[in-house]
């Protein structure tokens, strides 16, 4: 690939620069004392900066100083715990005469910043396309130094949305009985056009400026924070934006993969993941698969390579620090290398152990999604271990609405959902798998099921009573619904009614609401309360009995508490014998229906009107 050296401005809005062209990045531009692994690994560039002297003031020691073939990039290592001073001068010399320097500062750590919680079992994720959330600073919806403009017409365009607009709408969010909030990236992705999802970023240290500021992303996390919530960073280890200025200048030619027969390098991926646990897998195929591209936009990033992982890693550390967060989703998991991300993880992990990361496992089988957990005897078969704690429940996902839309047959109906359920055994960590109906990328739930309020009610029932981790998507919850087959990514990313000055309705108020949204925020806000207090639902164990005539029934259940959960997926009320459960009825003989508010008596039948769900906390 023919390199491009480009030389950019120095904004002198931080005065840590001298007034020097000779150096115009330092990555990370600061550090804590205090992490356990103790290296650092400073990137520092600017034109022709390997031919020049590099010298640290204060005393400071280089451990060690490594150039690569482009002349423009120097990476330093340090000892943080070697250095007794919290600020010192970089200085770049030549013939003995000072060409550039940069203060360099190491902060202190929040004492409990290693033992921060993350989310768990316990929590429901919120997930967010920020751009057509909430628009809380016009100001911000084009910036001079950013290639795509505001247009709200456009559907693939930017439409403004931005972090005031979510820090304005926290106490919906909280309200509604989410406890996390997932944001699609937030980082500088300044592409020409189709910006707005964030997922060809341009600067892995700055929010962009379209969103706001790091100080506007830090405040959110903490403004969530006080309220017992969680920011989680969607981070993005495969690929970067072709617009990044490492990438628009390369410090090593592979520091992305390319293809010798693909035109600029651009080889687009098969997308066959399983290739990565495929013993017979061709490589060329398995090649092909890990480092082709996403698109032309996307160069595909190389793990391997050791400057690469150790910035991935930094830059990982350096948002959990800075920004305060409480956790990770990281895209296109299976992409990247794999023994390379496990050392990513496993050096987070290493600084923070609470800290949860669930990485994008789009697989069909539980098997192959449950070879990505930490721990996972699937991936030890393939000698492996992904230091992952977390990953997402594909299997379900893909089996929820045919369950819900297909007569009961031997593994159609509800027995999709046992069938599901069946395979918990793979998982070292069952608990801890994110479960979801619909996402950024999927179609909507809505949409699927025609706005059908109670296919609403029973996929959010199964996703808050069953194991692991619920994930919902803004807007849903009042009903939102967008066509991915007729309208493409856009309309499955519509923008949040209320949440621009010129909208006419206004849904984050709840008096502001349709008759039809208020019936689907209501349940939701029901259920999702009604969670946050039940440990019985967070880690209890799992009862599950073989779905008859569409009706599935499970219990959750530990020392304290048992729920039992009904799902009637049948065109016609059901009545059910319950003798079949004495093992789980045993000792109850009435429960408390908790969506209708019901006391109900529990002997011999229960009929269960169709197409409903029902929680009975048993009494």
């Amino acid at each position: 690939m023919k390199k491009i050296y480009i030389i950019f401005a120095l904004s002198f809005v931080s005065t840590a620069f001298s007034q020097s062209r000779t150096l115009e990045k330092v990555e990370p531009a600061f550090w804590w004392k205090g992490m356990k692994n103790p290296e650092l690994q400073i990137l520092v560039y600017g034109k022709d900066i390997a031919s020049q002297e590099i010298e640290l003031s204060d005393g400071v020691q280089i451990k060690d100083i490594k150039k690569v073939e482009n002349p423009n990039y120097v990476f330093i290592t340090v000892n943080t715990e070697e250095i007794n001073v919290s600020k010192f001068k970089i200085n770049i010399k030549k013939n003995r005469k000072n060409t550039g320097s940069y203060i360099y500062e190491l902060k202190q750590r929040n004492p409990d910043s290693a033992s921060r919680e993350s989310y768990t079992s316990k929590d429901v994720m919120y997930l967010i396309m920020p751009d057509r959330f909430a628009n809380g600073d016009e100001k911000n919806d084009s910036r001079p130094d950013l290639a795509e403009k505001a247009n709200r017409n456009l559907a693939n365009g930017r439409h403004g949305g931005d972090l005031k607009g979510i820090i304005n709408n926290i106490d919906y969010i909280q309200n509604l009985g989410a406890t996390a909030v997932w944001l699609t990236p937030v980082n500088e992705d300044n592409e020409k056009i189709y910006s707005y999802h964030g997922y060809a970023q341009t600067d892995l240290y700055k929010i962009d400026g379209r969103y706001g500021t790091n100080e506007d992303y830090r405040q959110l996390s903490r403004e969530l924070n006080k309220r017992n919530m969680k920011l989680v960073m969607d981070y993005v280890t495969n690929h970067w934006g072709i617009s990044h200025w490492i990438i628009k200048d390369l410090p090593t030619k592979d520091w992305i993969h390319s293809f010798s027969d693909g035109e600029k390098g651009f080889k687009r991926s098969n997308y066959k993941i399983t290739a990565q646990f495929d013993t017979n897998a061709s490589d060329i195929d398995k090649k092909i698969a890990l480092d082709g591209w996403f698109d032309t936009t996307m160069p595909d990033i190389n793990q391997k390579n050791p400057l690469v992982l150790q910035y991935l890693i930094q830059n990982a550390i350096w948002w959990i620090e800075y920004a305060e967060l409480g956790g990770f989703r990281v895209d296109t998991y299976p992409y990247n290398d794999k023994e390379a991300m496990a050392k990513w993880a496993k050096a987070i992990t290493d600084e923070y152990p609470k800290f949860n990361i669930v990485g994008e496992t789009w697989l069909n089988t539980a098997g192959h999604i449950s070879a990505w957990q930490k721990d996972s005897k699937t991936g030890e078969a393939a000698n492996y271990n992904s230091n992952l704690p977390s990953v997402m429940d594909f299997m379900l996902y893909g089996n929820m609405p045919k369950a819900l839309n297909e007569k009961q047959g031997w593994d159609t109906g509800m027995m999709r959902i046992y069938d599901v359920l069946s395979s918990d055994f793979l998982y070292p960590d069952i608990n801890n798998v994110l479960v979801f109906f619909e996402n950024h990328d999927t179609e909507r739930w809505n949409e699927i099921f025609n706005g059908d309020l109670k296919a609403y009610k029973m996929g959010l029932t199964l996703l808050s009573t069953v194991r692991g981790i619920p994930q919902i998507y803004y807007g849903s919850e009042i009903g939102m619904r967008g066509d991915k087959n007729k309208g493409g990514d856009a309309d499955i990313r519509r923008d949040f009614p209320g949440g621009w000055k010129s909208d006419t309705q206004n849904a984050f108020n709840i008096s502001g609401q349709t008759a039809e949204q208020k019936e689907f925020y209501q349940f939701t806000q029901k259920i999702l309360n009604w969670r946050k207090s039940k440990d019985v639902i967070h880690t209890g164990k799992t009862k599950n009995y073989i779905p008859q005539d569409n009706v599935f029934v499970y219990f959750r259940y530990d020392d304290k508490e048992s729920v039992m959960v009904i799902l009637n997926s049948n065109e016609k009320d059901q009545v059910i014998d319950l003798k079949r459960f004495a093992e789980s009825l045993n000792g109850f003989s009435k429960g408390r229906e908790i969506i209708s508010d019901r006391d109900l008596s529990l002997h011999n039948t229960l009929s269960v009107p169709a197409k409903t769900s029902m929680v009975i906390e048993l009494k």
